[in-house]
């Protein structure tokens, strides 16, 4: 069986970490845990509360589920000032629009029907080519909410507001820094000396801050370089997007960035990884994922 062959694996999950680090182990790489952030509650649910209150007002017209961690957090937000049943018949007079799976199955637990729901890969732009099939131009004009999930999805935002909608933000949580920093640390101390050969990103978030850690230990410049020698696996394009934006390219994508337990193979790739040249990467032997699925 292909596996990491020794491997030194940055895993930056958070959730389940420990799970990740046993997959690593069991495919032969040695894990090095840094959760990067931790989920916060919205001290004040007023904008959680403001969109129930609003919604049960008939002023929606189309209501879009980006998360089905958030989907359940806002019901769960709202519930003590508004029936579980009367927030789910009012969502049920809305298009209501689910942007992959997890949503989905949130908005199925209340029983709401889903106008829409976003194909593979499940990003902003499946979502908006979904409503656009569905409905023609159904966001011109229309009363839109949005579900937020720890931080402003802003081409979303933008290209529904070229469209004509009017959009509302309903935030529910957002990501912080976890309480323990020391692990973070560690992580960029560890790819800055190359002494991490895989650096596997499950959210757009860990790399923001694994990037604000090395600024405040005074070394982005370092880290810059360390990614560009360390193989990049980047789970999902939203995520993948975030990489591009701080001038870095994964090397790895997997098909199917879905819930589930699997690392499915591994492989020893001799020469210049994934096509890329110039770097350390070309002048050692990397091991990279063939294939894995978000925990």
């Amino acid at each position: 069986m292909a596996n990491f062959d020794g491997a030194r694996v940055l895993a930056l999950e958070s959730r389940r970490a420990t799970e990740l680090a046993a997959l690593i182990t069991t495919y032969g790489g040695r894990p090095l845990l840094a959760p990067a952030l931790r989920e916060v509650p919205l001290e004040s649910n007023t904008a959680a509360l403001e969109f129930a209150s609003a919604l049960i007002r008939g002023e929606f017209d189309i209501t879009i589920f980006l998360t089905g961690a958030g989907t359940r957090a806002l019901v769960s937000a709202i519930e003590h000032a508004y029936p579980r049943s009367t927030f789910a018949a009012a969502l049920a007079r809305t298009k209501v629009v689910a942007r992959g799976p997890k949503p989905l199955a949130a908005l199925r637990e209340l029983q709401v029907p889903v106008w829409v729901s976003a194909p593979e890969p499940n990003t902003w732009r499946e979502l908006l080519a979904a409503i656009d099939a569905k409905g023609g131009n159904a966001p011109a004009g229309a009363r839109v909410a949005v579900q937020e999930y720890g931080v402003e999805n802003h081409d979303l935002l933008e290209a529904l507001a070229a469209r004509g909608a009017r959009v509302t933000r309903v935030p529910v949580y957002r990501w912080a820094l976890p309480e323990n920093l020391g692990p973070l640390k560690d992580a960029v101390a560890a790819l800055a000396e190359d002494e991490v050969d895989i650096v596997l990103f499950t959210t757009g978030v860990q790399l923001v801050h694994l990037w604000h850690m090395a600024g405040q230990m005074h070394c982005e410049d370092r880290l810059r370089r360390a990614l560009d020698r360390t193989v990049i696996a980047s789970i999902g394009p939203t995520t993948s997007e975030e990489l591009r934006r701080h001038g870095l390219a994964p090397d790895f994508v997997p098909s199917h960035p879905k819930m589930g337990v699997l690392v499915r193979r591994s492989r020893s790739n001799q020469g210049t990884c994934c096509g890329r040249s110039g770097n350390a990467k070309g002048n050692r032997p990397a091991t990279v994922l063939h294939a894995f699925r978000y925990l």
